[in-house]
C-alpha cells in the first residue's frame, strides 16, 4: 500500500502536465512539489479495507510560522498542532457506517525536532520552507460505505489552508481534485 501512495504522484503526472499546459504561465517554480503557502497536498489510496492518507503542508498553513520554535509560545503552538494532527478522525470526516479506525500514523516536520542528527542539520540550514508530513493508515470494517472524505474539519482547524490538492486512487480508478473551505468533500 505504501508503494501505491508513493507511485500516485507519478501516475497522475500526465494529468498535471495537461493542466500546466492549459495555464500558460511562465513560472518555473510551479511544479507538482512546489511549496506554496495556503496550499496543501493530500494523497489518498483506498485498497480493500485499508485507507491511506498522506498530507503534506507548509508549516505556515498549520502553525503560522516556519522557523524553529524557540519561544515558549512557539513551542506551545507546535505542540498543540502536533496534538491535533494526532487526532485524524477529527480532521478527516469519514462516514460512520464505514467503521474506520486509525491503524497507524506518522508525523514528520523539522519543527517537531526529531533527533540530534536532524538538529545538527537544522542549525546549518534556515528552514524558510518547513513542511509537515502526516501519514495515516485506517482499517475500515465496511469499506463499501466509504463513499466520501470530508475535509471540513481540517479547513476549520487550520484556516490558513486555503486549498488542498488531492490525488486519489480508489475503487473507481484515479482522480484529482482541488478542495477548498467551500468545497471540502471528496467523493470516492
Amino acid at each position: 500500500m505504501r508503494r501505491l501512495l508513493l507511485a500516485l504522484p507519478f501516475a497522475l503526472l500526465p494529468l498535471a502536465a495537461v493542466q500546466a499546459d492549459e495555464h500558460d504561465h511562465d513560472h518555473e517554480h510551479d511544479s507538482l512539489g512546489a511549496h506554496e503557502h495556503g496550499v496543501a497536498r493530500l494523497n489518498a489510496a483506498l485498497d480493500g479495507n485499508t485507507l491511506e492518507l498522506e498530507l503534506e503542508s507548509p508549516a505556515m498553513n498549520l502553525v503560522g510560522f516556519e522557523h524553529t520554535a524557540s519561544s515558549n509560545a512557539d513551542k506551545a503552538k507546535v505542540a498543540a498542532v502536533r496534538n491535533e494532527l494526532e487526532s485524524p478522525l477529527v480532521l478527516f470526516g469519514l462516514p460512520q457506517a464505514a467503521s474506520c479506525k486509525v491503524a497507524s500514523q506518522e508525523l514528520e516536520s523539522p519543527l517537531f525536532g526529531a533527533d540530534e542528527h536532524h538538529d545538527e542539520h537544522a542549525k546549518g540550514h534556515d528552514h524558510k520552507h518547513s513542511e509537515v508530513h502526516a501519514h495515516y493508515r485506517f482499517e475500515c470494517a465496511t469499506p463499501d460505505a466509504l463513499k466520501s472524505l470530508d475535509l471540513a474539519g481540517l479547513f476549520k482547524r487550520f484556516p490558513a489552508t486555503l486549498k488542498i490538492q488531492v490525488q486519489l486512487i480508489g475503487p473507481n480508478g484515479q482522480q484529482g481534485a482541488e478542495l477548498s473551505q467551500s468545497n471540502a468533500t471528496l467523493s470516492f
